[in-house]
């Protein structure tokens, strides 16, 4: 299977090509070269998947197999950074869902970023993003993750940034940029200290259960816990910043300032999700080995889940409300994996992570882009600038609607299945996180069609110009994201990606997937009551419930506490005194060198003069000291 080098060399061949010679070409030009080339490496990556998944099965379990791997540089006696490509059940789902949201966003984006200045740095960008992301998911090593970890954190400011004479989305690709970072310094923590102890980046052998390799990390003790759980805690930390998991969320929504389809690709599918890959790929070894730290996931991703629904329930920018939920959707796959074993029923809710990271990626990619296709039909993203859009928007009002009904979790849509599976793990491990997940579920429904009344019903709003349904390149990424968020659900799945490999047939608990039904199906008619024909009495907020309502819109002000530490403590307080310390004490030892320097210089210049009489003298002088000293010393 060596072909799937190519996976990786299109979409960096087309970042090449456009960022060096992207000015000189067409718009039309630049949009083929970047979706030509995302198109034949979607059919190779669909090749790779059904070779893979026919033939790779030895004795019901899927074998690892790595067509590349070459050693890249050498660190001491055992220690080494190869670069290579591993193919396993979950990078090879990783390569479907990857280039299917990545290829229809490059089709839409024809349509969207017609006439858009820098179309062809917007598809280079494209391309350089695809190219990290499968990198990253490819990758043999926990370094060469990291490696395409930060390019997917660099291709990410770049296309938040994209219009970069906005202030907003500057500051906005600045925040991601500063964030990610700052967990991705954890993460580099727990990569050296995990490799210093194992004395290896490779996944096949830390993910092996074999415990003597991690002998001298469990060993070694700081602060009473062992050198093992620090490292797979710092490595999560730095998961949880790509995944936006609290508190480390807050660059998210504002993300949302970049190119609609940016956020379909990076902030809906693909980017958010690489924090729950690099805990799935780890799993074994927190399973095994670290079990306090896989509860503390499970603990962090309801607490999001729970945290982002709130939040999205009083958000009026459209793209705002889809960002949290993708906020609280993330939380349920690392609430899966928390919650999960590795053999057979136990590791439930591995698979039923890995199963709603699959189908969320369709349905919320299509609901970006219907978001997308909404925002060019009334330039605007705030819902009470929408209204009554159905009628002028068909194919957008149908396809969104589907989308609507998937993260809601009505059957027989592809997210009732996977979030069933979820809350029947959540329940195995205690009926309290079960309920948790459980209203979190209800509230998805609830600020979901919120959002669909709100733009699709009601009163139509007055638009300078008559709005009207998207080009058939943008409508037809939205008819066939539809397809698998219809029919993703009917994947027999557990056939294919589990904890251990092995077959899993999945069977319905339908006493949870029914009262997920009924409390879904009660907070949509909810939803339908207040947002489907709203009028002054529905629109006004409870007095009871204002103080709330104020808080969630406001973000719970955790960017308020953001900008209180930094500012007040860190700059005001911290680097005050650092900054007092530079000016007075470093620079006035540095200028005082030179003062001195220059004063000395002003009386010792004459020595300089060019005068032939002054050099006599000196010379003269010089010769009867040195003539004195050597008689009477």
């Amino acid at each position: 299977m060596e072909y799937t080098l190519f996976i990786l060399l299109l979409p960096l061949t087309s970042f090449i090509l456009l960022g060096l010679f992207g000015i000189k070409l067409s718009h039309k030009i630049s949009g083929l070269i970047g979706t030509g080339s995302l198109l034949i490496m979607a059919q190779l990556s669909y090749v790779a998947a059904f070779s893979y998944f026919t033939t790779q099965r030895i004795d019901a379990v899927f074998q690892t197999v790595i067509p590349i791997n070459v050693l890249w540089l050498k660190m001491g006696t055992n220690l080494h950074i190869d670069m290579g490509i591993l193919l396993d059940p979950i990078s090879v789902m990783m390569l479907v869902v990857i280039s299917t949201v990545s290829l229809m966003v490059h089709i839409y984006s024809l349509g969207y970023m017609k006439g858009e200045k820098g179309f062809q740095r917007y598809y280079a960008f494209l391309s350089l993003f695809t190219f990290s992301m499968m990198g990253l998911v490819l990758s043999t090593n926990i370094f060469q993750m990291y490696i395409f970890w930060e390019l997917v954190g660099v291709s990410s400011y770049l296309l938040i940034g994209f219009y970069y004479t906005k202030p907003s989305a500057v500051a906005a690709a600045k925040k991601a940029f500063i964030v990610t970072r700052f967990a991705d310094m954890f993460f580099l923590i727990g990569i050296l200290v995990l490799s210093y102890f194992t004395q290896t980046f490779d996944f096949g052998t830390l993910t092996s259960g074999d415990s003597s390799i991690f002998q001298q990390a469990i060993s070694a003790q700081f602060l009473g816990t062992s050198a093992l759980v620090w490292a797979m805690a710092l490595i999560f930390i730095g998961g949880t910043g790509k995944s936006a998991m609290f508190p480390l969320h807050i660059w998210l929504p504002d993300a949302m300032e970049g190119p609609t389809p940016v956020s379909a690709l990076i902030h809906a599918a693909t980017m958010v999700v690489a924090g729950v890959y690099l805990v799935a790929r780890l799993f074994p070894v927190y399973v095994l080995f670290t079990p306090e730290v896989l509860q503390g996931v499970a603990y962090v991703g309801a607490f999001t889940s729970m945290f982002a629904a709130l939040i999205a329930m009083v958000q009026t920018d459209i793209k705002r409300v889809l960002a949290f939920s993708t906020i609280s959707q993330i939380g349920f796959m690392m609430v899966a994996l928390g919650v999960s074993k590795l053999e057979g029923h136990h590791g439930l809710g591995y698979m039923a992570s890995m199963f709603h990271l699959y189908t969320h990626a369709m349905f919320k990619a299509l609901l970006f882009l219907g978001a997308g296709s909404v925002i060019h039909a009334v330039h605007s993203n705030e819902m009470e600038n929408m209204g009554g859009l159905r009628k002028h928007m068909p194919v957008t009002h149908l396809t969104f609607l589907i989308a609507c009904l998937a993260i809601a979790g009505i059957p027989p849509f592809s997210g009732f299945f996977s979030k069933d599976e979820i809350l029947s793990a959540t329940y195995h491990f205690s009926t309290g996180m079960g309920i948790w997940m459980t209203v979190v579920a209800a509230l998805t429904a609830f600020y979901m069609f919120r959002l669909y009344f709100s733009i699709f019903w009601g009163k139509e709003k007055q638009h300078a110009h008559t709005p009207h349904e998207s080009p058939k390149s943008m409508t037809f990424p939205l008819v066939f994201l539809a397809i698998p968020t219809i029919l993703g659900g009917l994947i027999p799945f557990g056939q294919f990606v589990t904890a251990n490999r092995a077959p899993y047939a999945i069977h319905m608990n339908w006493m949870v997937a029914g009262v997920s039904v009924v409390v879904a199906v009660v907070a949509i008619f909810i939803a339908s009551r207040l947002y489907q024909y709203p009028n002054k009495r529905t629109a006004t907020v409870p007095t009871a419930l204002r103080g709330f309502h104020k808080a969630a819109s406001h973000r719970f002000y955790m960017d308020e506490v953001y900008l209180f530490i930094t500012k007040k403590i860190l700059f005001n307080g911290v680097s005050r005194v650092f900054a007092w310390f530079d000016r007075h004490v470093v620079d006035g030892f540095i200028n005082g060198i030179a003062s001195v320097t220059d004063w000395f210089s002003v009386r010792i210049r004459g020595f300089q003069s060019g005068e032939i009489q002054w050099y006599a003298w000196v010379f003269l002088f010089g010769t009867l000291l040195i003539t004195a000293l050597i008689l009477f010393v």
